[in-house]
């Protein structure tokens, strides 16, 4: 359980770094950030609980991220300057869309299939390797 949590470690902090290069490169869609940002939340839930199975952490990940952006509708006077902080800005975003739920959906999905087919051949060549021992 301590391997996997450190390499969806590395992975969530990847993922913040290409999030953050996403909004730096004026090219890039808007929406590859809230992909990128749903997907970083499924691996810092995988990262809290790494032993859960994955309809948990697809479930949780999607309440996590559909929260924050409904969220964006309240708009008092201590959330909107919260927004306006670093950590405001990139945690919790700036306004509604409906296409951001769309964008956490396929995030969530895609960083779901990406860690099933990893699993699979990490357990592939494990059990491959303990065979060739025997």
């Amino acid at each position: 359980m301590k391997k996997s949590r450190i390499y969806y470690s590395l992975l969530f902090i990847l993922i913040i770094f290409l999030g953050i290069l996403s909004r730096k490169i004026s090219s890039i869609p808007l929406c590859t950030g809230d992909f990128l940002y749903a997907v970083m939340i499924y691996f810092l839930t995988r990262i809290i609980f790494p032993a859960k199975k994955p309809f948990f952490v697809i479930v949780l990940s999607l309440f996590i991220c559909y929260s924050i952006e409904f969220l964006q509708l309240y708009q008092s006077e201590w959330m909107v300057n919260l927004r306006k902080t670093f950590f405001g800005r990139y945690v919790l975003g700036q306004g509604f869309l409906w296409s951001d739920l769309a964008a956490y959906t396929f995030g969530i999905t895609f960083a779901f299939l990406i860690e099933k087919s990893f699993l699979k051949q990490y357990h592939h060549g494990t059990r491959f390797r303990i065979k060739q021992q025997k």
